[in-house]
């Protein structure tokens, strides 16, 4: 796939997302026609793989959400 470099601009995510889908395996980027820049996935693990890889690995404490009240309260909100 070849785009512009305002197309690119413009829908850098939506590109960005093609890639890490890999719905597309590369995107040359343009300008005036010419191809000035490719767009690959850095690695080969799939986005979609890479969640969860910290699960388990951090706990949080059990009094968390003690001062959820007060932080409402110091943004005009209550809980």
């Amino acid at each position: 796939m070849q785009v512009n470099i305002l197309e690119a601009k413009t829908n850098l995510s939506n590109l960005v997302r093609l890639i890490e889908t890999g719905k597309e395996e590369s995107i040359i980027i343009a300008r005036y026609g010419k191809p000035v820049a490719k767009m690959v996935l850095y690695n080969d693990v799939p986005a979609g793989k890479r969640i969860g890889v910290a699960k388990g690995k951090l706990k949080s404490p059990k009094d968390l959400d003690k001062h959820n009240d007060e932080i409402a309260a110091l943004f005009g909100g209550t809980l």
